[in-house]
């Protein structure tokens, strides 16, 4: 089964996980503009009647700033390529679940309204909303449900979903 590409990442500024952090850093730049050319021109102004110690403290503020703004804007790319590659590997996995997934189901011998029985009751469905979200009544679904739980060895749903927990916990672990 071939396995879904991701998502292309989002662009920075549309991603709305940064969007919030883009917009304060996109403020504090325009501040940190204002009081760097204030500053200078302050300096240059004050040039020639003297240097105060309040016009340098003012310069080295303005720098300052303008330095957290570059610092904050690498952070907010390390933050958001570390966010993509979360996504990556979140699609990776869930893919991995599917065949897997799709692999059991194989081995049992399902039909293919057994496997979509059994998927509902994976995701924790009970018998009347399986019923319901295939149109089926309630008597089908018990019975297909007594054959995917004889078929998979087990005797209840929630030997079912632990059968998928323990083959999670038991993988190896990527090197």
């Amino acid at each position: 089964m071939p396995q879904p590409e991701p998502p292309p990442p989002a662009p920075l500024l549309t991603d709305r996980r940064v969007a919030l952090p883009v917009a304060i850093l996109a403020l504090q730049a325009v501040a940190a503009t204002y009081f760097v050319v204030d500053g200078i021109d302050d300096l240059f102004t004050e040039v020639r009647q003297g240097i105060t110690a309040e016009i340098v403290m003012e310069c080295i503020v303005a720098f300052a700033l303008f330095g957290g703004v570059v610092m904050g804007w690498r952070y907010i790319r390390r933050i958001t390529a570390e966010l993509h590659r979360q996504d990556r590997a979140l699609a990776d996995a869930r893919g991995a679940l599917a065949e897997h997934i799709a692999l059991r189901f194989g081995e049992w011998g399902l039909t293919p309204g057994e496997g979509e029985v059994a998927l509902f009751a994976l995701k924790g469905c009970d018998v009347a909303e399986i019923a319901r979200l295939r149109g089926a009544a309630t008597g089908t679904v018990r019975s297909q449900l007594s054959q995917i739980y004889a078929k998979a060895g087990v005797s209840s749903q929630a030997m079912l979903v632990s059968l998928f927990i323990e083959d999670l916990l038991d993988a190896p672990r990527p090197a």
